[in-house]
């Protein structure tokens, strides 16, 4: 267990909405009282550097069981470390589907690095025909119920599956994209998606789902996240309904926050994702809805693929990027730097938002907690280097970019989970 004094250290908590300098002390794994003396423990200088709760993810694939060449359980866990995360939710879009308590099962296990909370396919082998055994699942400890990767299309079996995740206090998330309207697209109509004559996505494939997840949400009172939000649209929508009461919430992924159609450089799959990025416009949409709370989560959508299927070229590449060692530097940049997010609201969306979600309580830094924490270096920016990735998997287009900040240390639940290394860097 974590014994630890940082001093003069700025310590920022959305749960408790302390954002002050002062001198964190952890003892045995727990957080002490402000004022307490760390003698005999180990002392590190805060000066520059941020406090704050552990990191939250509520989308995340670790390609486990069924492609371990991309990324395993434990190496997911450990990147997520790296990335200042301390609780995952995984996606059940393995290989076979996670839809058995057995695979729930399976994934509790606290040797892992972070937390994880299993999601569970809504319908048997995400294939969209039944419902997979919700009460099952539950009782195994699900966080979550989604198909993700597929939308579930029919509204029967989305009202019931929702119905009845209302009953038992979870969450359902979907993959807001209708099939019968992406036809197969791969990318937002652009200039260099015409020059390649790659099939278009058109934004309605989105907006359609995103009104039909609204709809059974308002008559069922689930808990229901619209994953990965890229149309601005889709933003208006959950800012309306959210307006009137409905508990609906939107992702807001690092990707989506930071990078248009319009920058893709060319025939590169390390930009290619489901949904795919969306225009200027959206781009801009998405951070005053992450901004004003309308978002009010950040998630990664951490996607692993080996290098060899994304050599394909981006019309024939699977979707997905990988996210958790940059999402951090990548969402501060952006929101805090360019948008001027105050750092509360920032940790709000990674810790708070993402929690609440869930429907459980998010774990802050009042003294005799038990410590989970991120200790985050503000002042020495760092350049992408995907062969200093703790994931197995290398597919992202941040490659070179600059970011202003980086988990120094990662603390789950009393246990120091990651430390960066004198000299180490990225």
């Amino acid at each position: 267990m974590v014994n630890l004094a940082i001093r003069n250290v700025r310590l920022v908590d959305p749960v408790s909405g302390r954002d002050e300098v002062t001198d964190f002390v952890v003892r045995d794994g727990v957080i002490q009282s402000p004022g307490t003396d760390g003698a005999g423990l180990e002392s590190r200088d805060g000066e520059g550097c941020v406090v704050a709760p552990g990191l939250w993810d509520v989308h995340v694939h670790f390609r486990d069981p069924g492609n371990p060449a991309a990324e395993t359980t434990q190496t997911g866990a450990v990147a997520a470390a790296a990335g200042g995360f301390t609780h995952v939710v995984t996606m059940p879009n393995t290989s076979p589907a996670c839809d058995n308590a057995e695979q729930i099962r399976a994934q509790l296990d606290p040797s892992l690095p972070v937390r994880i909370l299993p999601s569970a396919s809504v319908t048997r082998g995400r294939a969209g025909g039944e419902l997979a055994d919700l009460a099952l699942l539950s009782a195994a400890g699900v966080s979550s119920f989604t198909d993700d990767g597929n939308m579930v299309v029919s509204d029967e079996l989305m009202f019931r599956a929702m119905t009845f995740a209302q009953s038992v206090g979870k969450p359902v998330m979907d993959h807001a994209v209708v099939p019968s309207i992406a036809q197969g697209g791969v990318i937002r109509d652009c200039p260099l998606a015409r020059d390649h004559g790659w099939r278009i996505f058109p934004p309605e494939a989105e907006v359609e789902a995103a009104k039909r997840d609204i709809r059974l949400c308002e008559q069922t009172g689930c808990r229901t996240d619209i994953q990965h939000i890229s149309c601005g649209e889709t933003v208006r929508l959950i800012r309306e309904a959210r307006a009137r009461g409905i508990p609906v919430t939107g992702e807001a992924t690092p990707h989506h926050l930071s990078i248009a159609v319009e920058d893709i450089p060319d025939d590169d799959a390390g930009y290619k994702m489901n949904p795919p990025l969306g225009t200027r416009e959206d781009v801009a949409v998405i951070r005053q809805g992450a901004l004003d709370g309308t978002l009010s989560l950040f998630a990664t959508d951490h996607a692993p693929h080996t290098a060899e299927s994304k050599a394909a070229g981006f019309a024939s590449a699977p979707f997905g990027i990988i996210g958790l060692e940059t999402a951090l530097g990548v969402t501060w940049r952006v929101m805090v730097d360019g948008m001027r997010m105050s750092l509360l609201d920032f940790f709000n969306r990674w810790v708070v938002g993402p929690a609440q979600l869930l429907g459980v309580a998010p774990m802050g830094l009042n003294a005799g907690r038990l410590a989970d924490f991120v200790l985050i270096d503000t002042q020495n920016p760092w350049t992408v280097d995907p062969s200093r990735f703790r994931s197995k998997s290398r597919n992202q287009p941040y490659t070179g970019w600059t970011l202003p900040v980086r988990p120094l240390l990662t603390v789950c639940e009393g246990r120091e989970t990651f430390r960066e290394r004198t000299g180490e860097g990225r």
